[in-house]
């Protein structure tokens, strides 16, 4: 029997400060609005060069976690205030794959927003390319390993990403890129926890009703469906 397996991932230099600093900083051991040390120092503690050190801030910088102030320092920012959706990745790596319930929850409900709207939209804007592309991922599903949830994952969201590019909103597509390692990361577990369970064939069944409500152009239909899909998740996790 062929088994999945997910690839090693060795982490640079840069990689491993960028860690540890987020680690310090989610724990609280960094209090938000305090001054990190100088970087020579800093460098010197956490046990690389002061180029590597920077490039790590620069990153943290951009994710709303520290703020970088010329001539005055680099300070611990207030991520919940500042932070960007990138955050969401230092989070469930500082947490091991496991997001708090309250940032579950606000996905869940943010998705439940968002996603109605891209099927309701994707089933007035759709295009033939769009419908295709659709049905090919639907023709992998049904012969996918279920055992596979490495690639069940990546499948189910190739689904909901051409959705978001059918609905014909640029921004919707961008959201959901973004979201890319967090959606996957979280339907992965859902797809290990079910496989060999009819609760993971609704899921597939949820698929092939969503596609049929675009093809035909009934917007309400395709909104409610994915609504109806969205919850049976939110029940299931």
């Amino acid at each position: 029997m062929q088994q999945s397996f997910e690839p090693l991932k060795i982490q640079s230099l840069k990689e491993a400060c960028i860690a540890r600093l987020e680690g310090l900083i989610l724990s609280g051991e960094l209090k938000i609005g305090e001054r990190l040390p100088a970087e020579r120092d800093f460098a010197a503690r956490l046990g690389v060069s002061r180029p590597v050190l920077h490039e790590a801030l620069v990153d943290l910088d951009a994710k709303g976690l520290v703020e970088i102030v010329p001539r005055r320092g680099v300070f611990v920012s207030d991520y919940l205030s500042k932070g960007s959706l990138t955050l969401l990745n230092a989070l469930l790596a500082y947490s091991d794959g496991e997001l708090s319930q309250p940032f579950l929850r606000s996905l869940i409900a943010m998705r439940l927003l968002m996603e109605t709207e891209t099927a309701r939209l994707a089933a007035i804007h759709r295009t033939t390319e769009h419908l295709d592309a659709i049905r090919s991922i639907l023709a992998q599903e049904e012969t996918v390993d279920r055992r596979d949830a490495g690639l069940l994952s990546e499948l189910d969201f190739a689904f909901h990403q051409t959705i978001a590019r059918a609905s014909g909103n640029l921004m919707y597509l961008l959201i959901i890129n973004s979201l890319r390692s967090i959606y996957t990361n979280i339907t992965r577990h859902f797809f290990k926890k079910y496989s060999g369970n009819g609760v993971l064939e609704q899921v597939f069944q949820f698929h092939q009703r969503l596609a049929a409500v675009i093809g035909s152009g009934d917007s309400q239909a395709a909104a409610q469906v994915m609504a109806d899909m969205l919850r049976h998740g939110d029940e299931h996790l």
